[in-house]
């Protein structure tokens, strides 16, 4: 690639870093960040080249301060220092480490798509949560059973180090869950205006796009709903401008089918929520030991009065089903697991489908259309580049499908497979396709201890409080907190900076994160939403992606509501960390109201109902109008819970594809 960078700008590029990350006895931010940006440039963010030139001329004009008062200054100052904390030469100097672990990978059996057959009797579209544990009951039954995964299977290796280009960095880099990032935008609407937006950037919404979905890099917290998760509307009543609703069905109804997942894909853990009976079955595995924040955190539960419990994990905590327990390493979130240790449908599912003969996976591959004759799906279009700058596209016959694309691009491929009888798209002639999106406002406080209390051993969720989830006066739901993920040194100082807890640039900034990486603990949690019928996606056929076909467009607003929830666990996410001795603290804000939640856990956008005019598919996840057409991911969820979805999707799941089966 042509170099992206003047030598003037070059030069410029060196002192700024210089006075970003000056040298002292550790070297400067200079050394390496002509070649990190120009990576960067070249490798990752071509289209972000105009916004580093106006950062570079306003730094050159003005020096570190000036750039810190600019918008785009701001953002390459931040740009630089999180380059320089996300190499390795930087973790020594601020106490931050993790095991060199040799990785180990499941190996799948991948279809090349020219040994495709014509027909098969189900194809599943998505290898994630819903989608993987839909295929392996689907395949046990005897059925013949297509996956089409979008993205690839990328190595353990390649994603197990990466501190920036990975799904859970906010560095706005690529990361290789990250297919086509350039030719698969969408349209975000943010207080009105439209803006387009890629992959990486926040406005996106949080995805991985691999074999095993998220389940590849998530955090693999496995927390159930709660009864009154399910019966929201009844609990509180409906908040004006809201659309809050009961589900169809109960947490009676789901709970053999939350043992079956914590059996079948393996969780860990111990205590139980105080808003849910025990188990019926128990814990495949016990809690792994607690880590020292926990610990710290447990003592101030206790004279607080709060409930405490073991953060329950699609994590092995000791040997399960052949693959061996958590070496503890410090890369756990947005990344693979070294040593196979994290469940996912990866090692699970789609291996346990695939044994069976009956099952077929294919990747980098899209589901561009649903094909109907006569109202019924009769097949899936499918496209792909053919790896010589041309396009791949066939049709495949079926008899049944399952969609289990996310809460984005489910509803994209609905409203995309528009016909004659249904020209709004499929399953939306009640306009109710797109509607209700929601995801997951997080609360917390970061807080700033006197002495090193980070133990740096992961994967550093250990301990949560759930008393709050609901009961709470004058808030609708509420949320579950716990300790954060070990993080990186990059995003510590995100942390840090955002908080205001130490300078962005200079000798102080550096001292600053020297002493404090280890002295940082975060809080945080998720919260239960309030849906709004108005929070939607939608496609817009005058955006396309590289093949053409319309993309998706979020927009919506925040509720109230959760503003009102959002501050009220932020609040005891603050006094958690006080109590525990933190000498500093500070809690952040959910931004503008005028977007639509669709980040991190994003559902509810095709959620299921006992009437069509309000809902998209019936109790059992099939599609109004279709007899062979089920969703089965967190689309269908009617409220999100104030805990980590991803149990009650593998769950609600394994309950779908049990009733296609019979």
């Amino acid at each position: 690639m042509p170099v992206a960078l003047s030598e003037q700008q070059r030069i410029v590029l060196e002192r700024l870093a210089e006075l970003v990350v000056p040298a002292d006895e550790f070297p400067s931010a200079a050394g390496g960040v002509v070649g990190f940006v120009e990576r960067v440039l070249a490798e990752d963010r071509p289209d972000w080249l105009p916004r580093v030139e106006r950062g570079l001329a306003v730094a050159e004009a003005a020096g570190l301060e000036g750039a810190l008062a600019d918008a785009d200054g701001a953002w390459l100052v931040r740009l630089v220092a999180q380059g320089y904390y996300a190499e390795p030469a930087a973790w020594g100097m601020v106490g931050w480490q993790t095991g060199d672990f040799a990785t180990e990978q499941t190996e799948l059996a991948i279809t090349p798509r020219s040994e495709l057959a014509d027909r098969y009797d189900a194809i599943v579209i998505g290898s994630g949560a819903g989608g993987g544990a839909a295929a392996q009951v689907l395949a046990e039954s005897g059925r013949s059973v297509l996956v089409v995964e979008l993205g690839r299977y990328p190595s353990t290796e390649s994603l197990a180090r990466d501190h920036l280009r990975n799904p859970r960095s906010v560095a706005g880099l690529p990361a290789l869950t990250d297919p086509d990032p350039a030719g698969r935008p969408r349209i975000s609407v943010v207080d009105g205006v439209r803006s387009q937006v890629l992959p990486p950037d926040g406005g996106w919404g949080n995805n991985a796009f691999t074999v095993g979905g998220g389940t590849r890099v998530y955090g693999a917290q496995a927390w159930r709903f709660v009864p009154r998760d399910f019966r929201m509307a009844t609990t509180y009543g409906v908040p004006e401008g809201s659309a809050l609703a009961d589900w169809p069905i109960s947490y009676d109804d789901l709970e053999p089918y939350y043992s079956l997942a914590e059996q079948r894909f393996g969780v860990s853990g111990g205590g139980v929520d105080l808003w849910h009976e025990p188990r019926s079955i128990p814990l495949p595995m016990p809690p792994m030991p607690r880590t020292g924040p926990a610990e710290l955190l447990s003592a101030a539960a206790e004279r607080l009065g709060w409930g405490i419990l073991d953060v329950p994990l699609l994590i092995n905590s000791v040997d399960y089903q052949g693959r061996s327990g958590c070496v503890r390493c410090g890369l756990c979130v947005g990344f693979a697991c070294p040593v196979d240790a994290k469940n996912g449908t990866h090692n699970t599912a789609l291996p346990a489908a695939l044994a069976t003969g009956n099952c077929t996976l294919v990747t980098e591959t899209t589901a561009e259309r649903l094909v109907t004759s006569g109202g019924r799906v009769t097949g899936v279009a499918l496209v792909a580049s053919d790896g010589y700058g041309g396009i791949w596209r066939r049709t495949v016959s079926c008899d049944e499908v399952v969609v289990a694309a996310g809460a984005s691009e489910t509803p994209r491929l609905l409203l995309n497979s528009a016909h004659d009888g249904e020209p709004d798209g499929i399953g939306n002639n009640q306009d109710q396709v797109g509607r209700h999106l929601h995801a997951h406002v997080y609360a917390g406080a970061v807080g700033l201890f006197e002495d090193e209390v980070v133990d740096l051993v992961g994967p550093g969720a250990s301990i949560a409080t759930c008393d709050f989830r609901h009961g709470n006066d004058g808030i609708v739901g509420g949320g579950m907190l716990a300790n954060e993920f070990v993080p990186t040194p990059a995003a510590t100082y995100d942390y840090l900076t955002g908080a205001g807890l130490i300078p962005r640039a200079g000798a102080a900034s550096k001292q600053a994160m020297r002493r404090e990486v280890r002295r940082m603990l975060r809080v945080v949690g998720p919260i239960q939403e309030v849906s709004s019928a108005e929070s939607r996606v939608r496609v817009d056929p005058s955006v396309v992606d590289r093949f053409g076909n319309p993309v998706v467009v979020t927009s919506g607003s925040i509720h109230p509501e959760d503003v009102r929830a959002h501050g009220f666990m932020s609040a005891k996410a603050k006094a958690w960390l006080e109590e525990a001795g933190a000498i500093r603290t500070a809690v952040g804000g959910v931004g503008t109201l005028g977007r639509a939640s669709s980040g991190q856990h994003q559902a509810g956008s095709c959620r299921m109902g006992t009437d069509p005019a309000h809902s998209v598919t019936d109790p059992q996840g099939r599609i109004w109008g279709h007899d062979n057409l089920w969703i089965a991911d967190a689309s269908l969820h009617v409220t999100n819970g104030g805990v980590n979805p991803v149990l009650t999707v593998l769950a609600n799941s394994l309950r779908i594809a049990g009733q296609i089966v019979k």
